[in-house]
Order: structure tokens, then sequence, then C-alpha cells
């Protein structure tokens, strides 16, 4: 009998960042029905107390929403792929800080993507990757100390920042599930957080691999999914107003169809689909206030679309 697969609304929270506040953006998803959070990455996030994000949760959990996961915004646990001094140790302190961020929030998933090769380094794409994978084992091991269940990686969209093509997505995802598998009284799981926007495209802009080929690729894999809007050369992203979507390719209710499709393959019964955008212009009087009826026009869209 086919798995059934609920899939649920949410919004990572970058759009907001040094524009309004938590509050305000909770509020504004308990207006629009919207009731999961993941919570973006800012500079001063590894450096806050706990008590900061106590009492964020209180101030989501006051308007009935929830802090699902937290995930990187600025690609900043990617040291593991740089060969200068301290970088690494930098990405292993501060992805244990993300952890711990997790549990007090009290998230299900924590994550972020592996980082970028430099391109006049691209040889050095192998020892970073085997690096990473390193790294990230031991990370599994304290998320699940920490009491954080699962542990997420982004796909991405060019070869400097693996894993991106079908069989990197496969490759590196299977050894750390497995890793996971011999180990679970001791590490977190592992999965994907797949971006619906994400394509491959090679140097001369030819696509090679679309966004649903990849979508296809990292879904036996994938925990929770990224929900924006691109155009053909997966160079912008945007979101979902009237006017994003005539100019977007991504249709969600095609991406929603392909999910139900093949539930039986994902690895949970409830999927969660963050919008995730940076919202207008940040730091103008005639943009910053655009955002709210972004944000609403995206959700009343994806309710229907993805979540209905």
């Amino acid at each position: 009998m086919p798995k059934t697969l609920t899939l649920h609304l949410g919004l990572k929270t970058d759009a907001v960042e040094y524009r309004y506040s938590y509050a305000w953006l909770f509020r504004l998803m308990a207006e629009e029905g919207v009731t999961h959070a993941q919570l973006g990455s800012f500079v001063e996030l590894t450096q806050l107390p706990d008590e900061f994000f106590l009492d964020l949760r209180r101030q989501a959990e006051a308007h009935g929403v929830r802090i699902s996961s937290v995930f990187t915004t600025h690609r900043e646990l990617g040291g593991c792929l740089r060969q200068e001094p301290g970088w690494y140790e930098v990405t292993r302190r501060m992805h244990r800080r993300f952890i711990e961020v997790g549990a007090l929030l009290g998230a299900e998933t924590v994550g972020g993507n592996a980082g970028a090769i430099l391109r006049d380094q691209m040889d050095f794409k192998e020892v970073g990757m085997r690096r990473y994978v390193d790294h990230m084992r031991d990370m599994l091991a304290y998320a699940h100390q920490c009491g954080v269940p699962c542990l997420t990686n982004e796909p991405m969209s060019c070869l400097a920042e693996p894993p991106t093509l079908p069989g990197e997505m496969r490759s590196l995802a299977e050894e750390l599930i497995e890793y996971h598998r011999a180990h679970p009284d001791t590490t977190a799981a592992f999965g994907y957080c797949t971006d619906v926007a994400h394509g491959y495209a090679d140097a001369e802009g030819r696509v090679i691999h679309d966004h649903l080929e990849l979508l296809r690729a990292a879904l036996p894999y994938t925990r929770t999914l990224h929900l924006k809007n691109t155009d053909r050369l997966y160079d912008a992203t945007f979101g979902f107003t009237p006017e994003e979507r005539q100019r977007g390719i991504i249709q969600i209710e095609q991406v929603r169809d392909l999910v139900l499709a093949e539930a039986d393959v994902l690895p949970t019964d409830t999927l969660i689909g963050y919008l995730e955008i940076g919202g207008p212009k940040l730091g103008r009087d005639y943009s910053d206030p655009r955002l709210e009826r972004m944000l609403r026009e995206s959700f009343r869209y994806l309710r229907q679309a993805w979540a209905a």
C-alpha cells in the first residue's frame, strides 16, 4: 500500500534579517496559517547566549509557530573545503554551536551546505569532501548528544559546491546514512534539505540537469525542502507573487505531484517545504515595506499549490 505523505508549509526566516523583528514575522505567519519556521543564520548566531534562543522559542510558540529547523544562510560552515589556516577549526566550532542552537529551539533538523571549493583550487575537491564526510560523522555524534534528531545538507547548483550532480548526491548521502545505520544509538540521522529551484547548468550555460531531475535524484534522502522560484538558467531567486510566477519557471504543483508520486522513497512521512526568499532590497525606505505583501502573496499561493 502506498505511503501517505503529509505536506506542511513553513518559512526560512532570512527575509527579516536586519529588517523586521521575529515577533513581527511570527504574527504574520500565524495570520497566514504558516506554522513552521526554519531559522536562517546570521552573523551573530553563534555568539548569542542561550537565553536569546529560549526567548525566541517562546515568542514563536506564543503565535503557534514551531521553529522546526535551523539552517545556514551565508555558507558559513564551509571550512572543510578550504585550505587556509584556521578555516576548518572555525567551522567545527561553529557547527557545534549551530547544533546547540537547534537543541535549544527544539528543532528537528539542523543543516547547511558543505561550502565551496575555490575556483582556482578545484583540485582540492576530493580531499575537501573527504574531510567534510569525516567532519559530518563527528557532528552526527554531537547532534545525538544534544538531542537533535537529524543533520541536513543542501545539494547545490555547480561543480564547485558539492554535492550537485546526481552521483555526488547519492555518494555523500549513502555514506553518511550507512554510518548512522552502523551507529544508530550514538548518532543522529542524515538527510538532504533539497532546494526545488536548483538545477545544473554548465560553463556554457547549457542546462545539463533541470530542477526536477535533481529533485528526483535527491528524494530518497530528502528530509525537508526549500521552496522558491528561479529563471531558466537557475540564476536569480525569488518568490511566488503573481508577478514572480509570471517570470519564474518553478511550478509548485508539478513539484508537489512529483513528491507525492515518489512518496515511498522518502525517508519521512511528513515533509515541510520552507519558503526561502531574501525579500526586496534591504535597507531602503521604498523597498523594505514591500516584504509583507511578498510573503503574504507567496504564502497564499503555496498553501493552495503545496499544502492544500
